[in-house]
């Protein structure tokens, strides 16, 4: 049998209403996702807070029956690859870096994960997605450097930090084409479980040798619980079973709405105002984002 088209998915139209509609949940949950991190860390050290998010992750997936199906035995070097690289590297990665870098600066740094999915896939396939799709990733990461700007002047941010989350994002890419074949033989839900239930364990450790410097705070724990089970398995188990329909490129352009969340939520919660140029970036964003959900089928021939 040929082996999937990793950057491509079983779908390889533009975008209908199924994509959109999970694309927009993914931008919107994703949003959210690092200023419950950011609470989570006030009062858990990182590896707690990379273990609850992964372990609570897989609880909340493994609470339905066809999630548990069994992964052949062949296919868990990647399920294995995927827990690493994709759940505890990130998860711990992010944890530790939003104690010394603000919420909304690791949510834009993390808005590059669409690049580094397009650039591992061409590495994989020997060949790129398709003109639109570079066309539009590139152009949604311009509208993010214009988006980013204003709100990046006096924010706190350390190199290492912000080093920490580009790794991370690397490692979102690396998921993102390798999980595509998996979704399409067991569906997302069961990968996303078995591969977090991996991640646990990898993280118990650490998180056993990090908890006494834990301060509990009420807040926090709610912050993790939402963290995990809506923020990691709920979340995670969409988007790769987005990514096995659009492929890997096409789904992590979701992040692109990252910022746009974060810019929302303030303004609406917040009493934040808009910078003029920000609205520009949001455009420009928007716009780069849907080029790249249009139809790469000329690639799958």
């Amino acid at each position: 049998m040929t082996a999937p088209l990793t950057n491509i998915g079983s779908r390889p139209a533009a975008y209908g209403p199924a994509e959109w509609g999970m694309t927009i949940t993914l931008g919107i949950i994703w949003g959210s996702a690092f200023l419950w991190i950011a609470i989570a860390v006030e009062a858990f050290s990182p590896g707690v807070v990379a273990f609850g998010r992964v372990a609570l992750g897989a609880a909340a997936l493994a609470a339905f029956p066809r999630a548990r199906k069994r992964i052949r035995r062949d296919d868990w070097g990647r399920i294995f690859l995927i827990a690493i690289v994709g759940n505890a590297g990130p998860a711990l990665l992010f944890a530790a870096a939003e104690t010394e870098l603000d919420s909304a600066v690791a949510g834009m740094v993390t808005s590059v994960t669409p690049v580094m999915s397009l650039i591992i896939a061409a590495l994989i396939l020997k060949k790129l997605p398709g003109r639109s799709q570079v066309l539009g990733i590139g152009i949604g990461l311009v509208g993010i450097v214009i988006l980013t700007t204003p709100s990046l002047v006096g924010a706190h941010a350390t190199p290492w930090a912000i080093g920490f989350v580009l790794l991370a994002t690397v490692g979102y890419g690396v998921m993102s084409n390798v999980v595509v074949p998996l979704q399409q033989e067991y569906g997302g839900p069961t990968v996303v479980l078995w591969a977090l239930v991996v991640s646990a364990i990898v993280l118990a450790p650490l998180a056993a040798i990090s908890s006494s410097p834990s301060d509990f705070k009420m807040s926090s724990l709610v912050a993790l619980v939402v963290l995990g089970v809506v923020g990691t398995g709920i979340v995670r188990a969409l988007a790769t079973t987005l990514a096995g329909r659009v492929g890997g490129p096409r789904m992590t352009t979701a992040t692109y709405q990252i910022p746009v969340v974060a810019i929302i939520l303030g303004v609406v919660f917040r009493g934040e105002v808009i910078a003029p140029i920000a609205i520009v970036g949001v455009v420009v964003v928007l716009s780069g984002a849907y080029l790249a959900t249009r139809a790469v089928a000329a690639i799958a021939r």
